[in-house]
């Protein structure tokens, strides 16, 4: 079974007076949707548009695992155990708040940055923050997430090029840039699909495009 969500239809957020643009494929905040509350161990999968010298101000997390993609400039981050970082294009970034920790994002540079970040239920709650920046990751190397029972793939791939989807009890895919196929579906950039029991399933690039991959377990 899939559902389509279009970039068109998430939920905007944010502030854009302070530079901040947000659009949400869950529910959050103000535009509370309790159908679209969560898929899998996915809680969230925001795309973030933030303009030079724009950033989210230190605030909590507890209790959930965050991993951000950056698509263009880079990001800022600042955290209350010690960690500060540019997280660049290619990198992941993964913050485990786990108990609690708090955080700061900004862009420092001169230019525009944009980024995904998502965020993921753990198995179990609780537990020490820990923080990691895989640099430069490749297509063929997935990240393992173990403690959400998740695996995030990145696919880059050139027009015409065909990937196979990970077999898994649910997976959600969201189109970074350029456009795919995926079991008959166009998918263009901000545009996600959620895949309940995906079994023989490969996505087609149409462009070259950008696609990142949760592969995640039923629990």
């Amino acid at each position: 079974m899939m559902s389509i969500q279009r970039a068109g239809d998430r939920y905007p957020g944010g502030d854009p007076e302070a530079g901040i643009e947000t659009r949400h494929a869950f529910s959050f905040g103000a535009s509370y949707d309790p159908d679209n509350l969560r898929f899998g161990a996915l809680l969230a999968c925001n795309e973030e548009r933030l303009a030079p010298g724009a950033g989210f101000a230190e605030h909590p997390h507890s209790h959930t695992e965050i991993v951000t993609w950056v698509v263009e400039g880079e990001l800022t981050h600042h955290d209350s155990a010690g960690h500060t970082t540019v997280v660049r294009p290619g990198d992941v970034q993964r913050l485990s708040s786990a108990r609690g920790v708090r955080h700061e994002e900004r862009n420092d540079a001169d230019v525009p940055l944009i980024f995904v970040q998502m965020w993921l239920a753990p198995l179990e709650p609780g537990g020490d923050p820990s923080y990691e920046i895989v640099p430069g990751i490749a297509d063929s190397t997935p990240y393992a997430l173990p403690g959400a029972a998740s695996m995030l793939h990145v696919r880059r791939l050139a027009a015409g090029e065909r990937t196979a989807v990970p077999d898994a009890d649910r997976v959600y895919a969201h189109v970074v840039r350029g456009t795919v196929r995926l079991d008959g579906e166009e998918l263009a950039p901000g545009d996600a699909a959620r895949v309940t029991g995906a079994g023989n399933l490969a996505l087609l690039a149409t462009a070259d495009a950008e696609v990142l991959l949760w592969e995640m377990r039923a629990r």
